[in-house]
């Protein structure tokens, strides 16, 4: 399924958090979305899915206008999964991730045998179903990260939107999470705050800076030496494998560092 981006303007107090964004997300990649904090990227991923209408410009699915499509049939193609999304209410693991199959629930349409192993899956993907009964205020940040993944995934959408989805993660579970995403037969669009993981698991990713987007390509086009410099203010060596990944490595403000890594000295 395609998602296009067109002029997108998104302001508040005079001051343009997305400004003239303009991109379209092709059936089946995995997009990344990076850029430093403030660039306007959990913005831009709000739009995308619906869930904040732009100043100005669209959000085009499968070329028809998302502001009018009926949102319960958006939910059934679009899945958002934020950077904070909480509940006071006294659920369990299960029922938050049954949430997902909200748009697929009506008056003639109960709960079926269908929506209770959809829901199995998720809890399985994303390796919680030994806590499925265990109360929503007793996990741990991590645990309840992944079980928003896992009602993204019951929602069954053609489209799954990550903001920032290994916030809380150990490394292990980040690895297993965005290779899990890499590998299903949707069309995914991250955003992301680890360049090395953005070239590793994303065809293309767009680089936000102040609003604007700035790159867009492959992350070997896109993630060089001079750009991350500009755009995050870091200087990085940047090595390629035989596969062609790009692999980041960062320097500390302020030092030398001869080719083999060695730090020479500082300098200021």
């Amino acid at each position: 399924m395609r998602l296009s981006a067109i002029d997108l303007c998104w302001s508040v107090g005079g001051t343009d958090i997305v400004r003239s964004v303009s991109m379209e997300i092709r059936p089946g990649e995995f997009f990344g979305i990076v850029g430093p904090n403030g660039s306007g990227k959990t913005t831009l991923m709000s739009m995308l899915s619906g869930v904040r209408k732009p100043h100005s410009g669209r959000i085009a699915l499968d070329g028809a206008n998302l502001s009018g499509i009926p949102r319960r049939i958006v939910a059934q193609h679009i899945a958002l999964v934020e950077q904070q999304a909480e509940t006071g209410e006294r659920i369990t693991a299960r029922e938050a991730v049954e949430l997902g199959r909200t748009p697929y629930l009506g008056p003639f349409s109960p709960w079926s045998e269908k929506d209770r192993k959809i829901v199995d899956v998720a809890l399985e993907n994303v390796d919680m179903a030994h806590l499925e009964k265990r109360l929503w205020n007793t996990l741990s940040g991590g645990e309840r990260q992944r079980l928003h993944i896992a009602r993204a995934l019951a929602q069954q959408p053609r489209v799954l939107l990550l903001d920032e989805p290994t916030n809380h993660l150990d490394i292990g579970h980040q690895i297993d999470l965005l290779d899990l995403v890499s590998q299903l037969d949707l069309t995914v669009v991250a955003a992301l705050h680890d360049l090395n993981h953005a070239a590793i698991f994303c065809d293309r990713i767009a680089l936000m800076q102040k609003g604007r987007l700035v790159a867009l390509g492959t992350p070997s086009d896109v993630l060089t030496e001079e750009r991350i410099r500009e755009v995050f203010g870091v200087h990085a060596e940047i090595s390629r494998d035989v596969g062609g990944t790009c692999n980041i490595r960062y320097r500390p403000r302020g030092r030398e560092v001869e080719p083999g890594g060695l730090c020479l000295r500082a300098v200021g």
